[in-house]
């Protein structure tokens, strides 16, 4: 029988990973199990969003609506670029370069969405028509409407969730 060579081997197996829904890195196998297909929102099946379960909308007025409130609820940013860099290849990013992502709170804190669960952050492209930093405008004009009572906390966290590109308009705020 003859041998096959180590590189025909490689590529077989890459495109046996491939088509199994695998990449390989660094020698291993990982699952790309989540899709791009719903940016600039993350795959609902990999981040639905979560909420902080101090932050209610009886407690709005000792926690979201206090200046600087985040800040003491925010995750370090050694947990966050670990967890980007293990969701940048789950989501299957050609690009892989940490600084081109931000680890985003998909319910944002600033409407009591959880700080450190995997279930409400990902790494959210910092390129194209709608990023991050759009992302940003959107979370401080929702926060600042909860915290006049122009809307409840449940309905902008709902807004955010359904697609926070269309949150301000869904809720008259735009």
């Amino acid at each position: 029988m003859p041998r096959i060579s180590r590189s025909v081997v490689t590529a077989l197996s890459s495109l046996a990973l491939a088509a199994a829904g695998l990449t390989v890195a660094a020698g291993t196998a990982h699952a790309q199990s989540c899709s791009q297909a719903y940016l600039p929102l993350p795959d609902p099946s990999c981040q639905p969003g979560a909420f902080n379960p101090d932050v209610t909308q009886s407690t709005i007025d000792t926690t979201i609506c206090v200046s600087g409130w985040t800040a003491t609820v925010r995750p370090s940013s050694s947990y966050t670029t670990a967890l980007k860099k293990t969701q940048i290849v789950e989501y299957g990013y050609t690009d892989t370069s940490t600084s081109d992502y931000e680890e985003d709170h998909f319910v944002p804190l600033e409407l009591g969405g959880s700080p450190k669960s995997a279930l409400n952050l990902w790494p959210e492209p910092e390129y194209g028509t709608k990023t991050a930093a759009n992302k940003d405008t959107v979370e401080n004009k929702l926060k600042k409407a909860v915290c006049a009572g122009t809307v409840t906390l449940s309905q902008a966290r709902n807004a955010i969730l359904t697609d926070w590109t269309t949150a301000l308009s869904d809720l008259g705020l735009s």
